[in-house]
């Protein structure tokens, strides 16, 4: 990013300097076939030419600009930003490009200005209005959680009426409202981290976590999907992370493989290398070579998934900035024997009792 200077361009002449001014051919050739502001000053920082474009930025007439301090430090290969200010107008930014050259022996300095002030609100208001956007989702996504989950136990009542009531066809139909439900869930937590990552509200506050109980926790809230994965990890080993975090990491890793793999599916967690290795290996197809690239990218998702195939594109975008929050690394690999395997690298505890 580049640098701000506040320094005003005073315009003013030192005495001594206003009565020595010239507009030579050379450098004028130099700055007036240029649709930027053009400034050339000398080693002593005095403007010796400048080109309308500059007239206007500076507002004053070149007779008055040459042999006047320019007023900004002037590094050769250098670009900075810099704030002009006139007399009876608001300030503008300004991009300087600075090169040098030599004419009749003597070094000159050529400041490109660019006027970016009409790109830098257009920047701000994008940013108000994403900040504004994000904080309306994240809004609604939190002010929807009660709601939809009361919802879902209302539907989880109905179904146990209907199945009491041997109307094995109404117990389909709601199974297919409680998945939905349950994919809505999912789609509002999504949102949720994701405006936390997007507001850099998302702090994470690594300590000791005993992998195993973690997993099974989470394979608690997986329903009958559970008794496809098999589980494969030490009680003892524990890993040093956030604990929330690593929560979500392992919910949308296990929302991946019920959702784009197929059964049976296998969690296993070792250490490797001093760290805590997880992988999360499904039993389906695998994901396009093509595509691998692509997957922790933010609202990606494979072109060639059918419109019944629930996905934001957020899911990997959100296990990836969550892992490097908490100093590690999360990736794929295509299993040998068919099918997906996404992994992640964490922490160690130097602790590992104090396990939560």
């Amino acid at each position: 990013m580049s640098d701000r200077s506040n320094a005003r361009s005073s315009g003013e002449g030192e005495a001594g300097t206003s009565g020595s001014p010239f507009q030579d051919d050379g450098v004028q050739d130099l700055v007036t076939a240029s649709a930027d502001g053009i400034v050339a000053v000398d080693h002593r920082g005095v403007i010796r030419s400048c080109n309308p474009a500059a007239e206007v930025m500076f507002g004053r007439p070149a007779g008055d600009l040459v042999g006047t301090p320019f007023g900004f430090p002037v590094v050769a290969q250098e670009t900075s930003e810099i704030e002009l200010l006139a007399p009876g107008r608001p300030p503008r930014v300004v991009e300087m490009r600075v090169t040098s050259t030599t004419w009749q022996g003597e070094r000159i300095h050529v400041a490109a200005l660019r006027d970016v002030t009409r790109h830098k609100e257009v920047e701000h208001d994008l940013e108000s209005a994403l900040e504004r956007q994000t904080t309306i989702v994240a809004v609604a996504a939190h002010e929807l959680r009660t709601p939809v989950a009361e919802i879902k136990l209302l539907v989880h009542l109905l179904r146990d009426h209907l199945s009491a009531n041997s109307d094995q066809h109404g117990v389909e139909v709601v199974n297919q409202v409680i998945n939905r439900m349950e994919g809505l869930q999912a789609l509002m937590r999504k949102l949720l981290t994701a405006s936390r990552i997007d507001a850099e509200e998302s702090r994470s506050f690594p300590k000791p976590v005993a992998v195993l109980a973690l997993i099974l926790e989470r394979l608690a809230d997986c329903g009958d999907k559970a008794q496809d994965v098999k589980v494969s990890c030490s009680p003892d080993l524990a890993a040093f992370v956030d604990r929330q975090d690593f929560s979500e990491m392992l919910i949308i890793y296990l929302e991946n493989a019920f959702i784009h793999g197929s059964p049976p599916i296998e969690v296993r967690a070792t250490e490797r290398s001093g760290r805590v290795e997880i992988r999360v290996r499904d039993s389906g197809s695998g994901v396009p070579a093509q595509f691998v690239p692509h997957l922790f990218e933010r609202f990606s998702r494979e072109p060639n998934a059918g419109r019944d195939v629930e996905g934001t594109g957020l899911g990997l975008w959100i296990v990836r900035s969550l892992t490097e929050a908490n100093d590690g690394s999360a990736w794929y690999e295509h299993d040998d024997g068919g099918g997906a395997c996404f992994c992640l690298h964490l922490r160690k505890p130097e602790h590992p009792d104090s396990t939560g």
